[in-house]
Parts: C-alpha cells; structure tokens; sequence
C-alpha cells in the first residue's frame, strides 16, 4: 500500500500544470465583479478533465500582456514546444487537450452566466 502511496504522489508531481487567464468580459459586462469567484468555481469543475496528464488552474486576466495558457512542470516554467512534447509522452495532443478544455469552459461560462441572471 505504501508503495502505491509513493508511485501516486510521485506521478502527480509530474503533471503538467497548466495555468489559464481568463478575461473578466467572458463574463458579461460586470464580470470584473464575477471573475474571481467564477475561477475558483470553474477550477473545481475541471479536475477531473485530462487529470492523467495535468492539473487545470485558471485566475483573471487582468494584464493582457500576460498570455493565455502557461504550462509548467515541477515548479519550472515550459514552452508551448515543450509542453506539446510533454503531453506527446502520453500518446495526447495538446492541441486536443486545450480544445477540449476550452469546451468545458465554455459550458461553465454559460452556466455561471445563466445562474447570474436569475434573481
């Protein structure tokens, strides 16, 4: 059993870790007022998507110069080039795995989104 303990925490650890920034306007137009509580929420929606290959954070795009998705593995931040190799390790595509991603996303979008408006 301890074995299996140290195997799972071992492989967690070299998840991709793949940050995303989402912009308040997704929202609607009071979303600056939204945005924080809806990434808190929509975080706990997607652990479980892709969660063999990585783990899903999102916070608000406040800062447009900052890019959209960043992807990291053991605390070190990777290229788009490297984490397309890393996913590639697994027989994925990441290209699939953000779409899929952004799916989802857009789902709980409409979802928060349609809860809002009912008073």
């Amino acid at each position: 059993m301890e074995d299996l303990l140290n195997t799972r925490s071992q492989y967690s650890a070299t998840k991709l870790v793949i940050l995303y920034r989402l912009e308040p306007g997704c929202l609607g137009p009071d979303g600056v007022d939204h945005i924080v509580t809806f990434c808190q929420l929509a975080e706990r929606a997607l652990v479980h998507l892709n969660a063999d290959i990585c783990q899903w954070f999102l916070a608000p795009r406040f800062d447009k110069s900052l890019i959209e998705f960043q992807y990291s593995l053991a605390g070190k931040v990777l290229s788009h080039d490297k984490a397309v190799k890393f996913v590639a390790s697994f027989d994925q595509q990441l290209d699939v795995i953000e779409a899929q991603f952004e799916d989802k996303l857009t789902q709980l979008i409409n979802q928060y989104i349609a809860r809002k408006a009912v008073p």
